[in-house]
Protein backbone atom coordinates (compact mmCIF):
# COMPACT_ATOMS: atom_id res chain seq x y z
CA UNK A 1 0.00 0.00 0.00
CA UNK A 2 2.90 2.13 0.78
CA UNK A 3 4.62 1.52 -2.55
CA UNK A 4 1.09 2.74 -4.09
CA UNK A 5 0.51 5.98 -2.25
CA UNK A 6 4.13 6.95 -3.13
CA UNK A 7 3.67 5.95 -7.23
CA UNK A 8 0.42 7.75 -6.77
CA UNK A 9 2.43 11.10 -5.35
CA UNK A 10 4.72 10.70 -8.13
CA UNK A 11 2.26 10.72 -10.73
CA UNK A 12 0.57 13.71 -9.38
CA UNK A 13 3.76 15.41 -9.27
CA UNK A 14 4.68 14.70 -12.60
CA UNK A 15 1.44 16.05 -14.10
CA UNK A 16 1.26 18.83 -12.43
CA UNK A 17 5.12 19.60 -13.99
CA UNK A 18 3.94 18.77 -17.11
CA UNK A 19 0.75 21.39 -17.03
CA UNK A 20 2.88 23.78 -15.50
CA UNK A 21 5.50 23.68 -18.81
CA UNK A 22 2.43 23.44 -20.93
CA UNK A 23 0.92 26.64 -19.75
CA UNK A 24 4.36 28.83 -19.60
CA UNK A 25 3.89 32.15 -21.47
CA UNK A 26 5.79 31.97 -24.65
CA UNK A 27 8.42 34.81 -24.62
CA UNK A 28 9.89 36.43 -28.05
CA UNK A 29 10.14 39.57 -30.14
CA UNK A 30 7.97 40.66 -33.36
CA UNK A 31 9.50 42.95 -36.01
CA UNK A 32 7.17 45.23 -38.33
CA UNK A 33 8.91 46.41 -41.35
CA UNK A 34 6.10 48.87 -42.91
CA UNK A 35 7.03 48.39 -46.73
CA UNK A 36 3.94 50.52 -47.41
CA UNK A 37 3.24 54.06 -48.63
CA UNK A 38 1.11 54.76 -45.02
CA UNK A 39 2.34 55.06 -41.52
CA UNK A 40 1.49 52.50 -39.00
CA UNK A 41 0.44 54.33 -36.39
CA UNK A 42 -1.07 51.77 -33.35
CA UNK A 43 0.31 48.06 -33.54
CA UNK A 44 -2.21 46.15 -30.58
CA UNK A 45 -2.31 42.29 -29.68
CA UNK A 46 -4.87 39.75 -29.07
CA UNK A 47 -5.20 36.57 -28.71
CA UNK A 48 -5.66 34.56 -32.09
CA UNK A 49 -9.35 33.64 -31.82
CA UNK A 50 -10.49 36.76 -30.14
CA UNK A 51 -10.78 40.72 -30.25
CA UNK A 52 -9.07 41.64 -27.13
CA UNK A 53 -7.56 43.58 -27.82
CA UNK A 54 -4.00 44.80 -25.93
CA UNK A 55 -2.45 48.35 -25.08
CA UNK A 56 -1.21 50.41 -27.80
CA UNK A 57 2.73 48.63 -28.41
CA UNK A 58 4.24 51.46 -29.89
CA UNK A 59 3.47 53.84 -27.26
CA UNK A 60 3.06 57.24 -29.09
CA UNK A 61 5.48 55.97 -31.57
CA UNK A 62 4.57 55.57 -35.27
CA UNK A 63 6.32 53.27 -37.64
CA UNK A 64 6.95 55.72 -41.09
CA UNK A 65 6.72 54.02 -44.15
CA UNK A 66 9.82 52.32 -45.40
CA UNK A 67 10.29 52.01 -41.92
CA UNK A 68 10.56 48.92 -39.28
CA UNK A 69 9.41 48.62 -35.48
CA UNK A 70 10.86 45.79 -33.16
CA UNK A 71 8.89 44.79 -29.98
CA UNK A 72 10.82 42.77 -27.88
CA UNK A 73 10.00 40.41 -24.94
CA UNK A 74 6.39 39.47 -26.20
CA UNK A 75 4.85 37.53 -23.68
CA UNK A 76 2.13 35.27 -24.90
CA UNK A 77 0.07 32.62 -23.04
CA UNK A 78 -0.61 30.75 -26.25
CA UNK A 79 1.48 29.68 -28.84
CA UNK A 80 0.18 32.09 -31.37
CA UNK A 81 -1.03 36.09 -31.07
CA UNK A 82 -2.94 38.02 -33.16
CA UNK A 83 -0.95 41.74 -34.13
CA UNK A 84 -3.38 44.29 -35.38
CA UNK A 85 -1.50 47.08 -37.52
CA UNK A 86 -3.61 50.50 -37.49
CA UNK A 87 -2.41 52.97 -40.29
CA UNK A 88 -2.64 56.60 -40.86
CA UNK A 89 -6.18 56.12 -42.22
CA UNK A 90 -7.69 54.51 -39.86
CA UNK A 91 -7.54 51.20 -41.57
CA UNK A 92 -6.54 47.87 -39.22
CA UNK A 93 -4.05 45.23 -40.81
CA UNK A 94 -4.04 42.08 -38.91
CA UNK A 95 -1.62 38.18 -39.17
CA UNK A 96 -1.13 36.00 -36.58
CA UNK A 97 2.44 35.00 -35.76
CA UNK A 98 3.89 32.07 -34.16
CA UNK A 99 4.63 33.81 -30.35
CA UNK A 100 7.85 32.07 -29.46
CA UNK A 101 10.97 33.32 -30.95
CA UNK A 102 11.89 36.09 -33.63
CA UNK A 103 9.42 36.84 -36.03
CA UNK A 104 8.66 39.67 -39.22
CA UNK A 105 5.57 40.77 -40.15
CA UNK A 106 5.85 43.21 -43.55
CA UNK A 107 3.28 44.91 -44.34
CA UNK A 108 2.61 46.64 -47.84
CA UNK A 109 0.25 48.75 -50.18
CA UNK A 110 -1.41 45.35 -50.87
CA UNK A 111 -1.56 44.05 -47.67
CA UNK A 112 -5.41 43.34 -46.79
CA UNK A 113 -6.88 45.91 -45.09
CA UNK A 114 -10.24 46.46 -43.02
CA UNK A 115 -11.44 49.91 -43.10
CA UNK A 116 -14.92 49.85 -41.86
CA UNK A 117 -16.32 49.86 -45.31
CA UNK A 118 -14.70 52.21 -47.46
Amino acid sequence: MKYLNRLLLICIMLSAIVGFAATRAATGSITIVNNSSRSISHVYFAHSNSDDWSNDQLNDNAIAAGQSFTISNVNWDQSQVKVIAENQDGCFLTTVVDSNGSVTWTITDSTAANCGGN
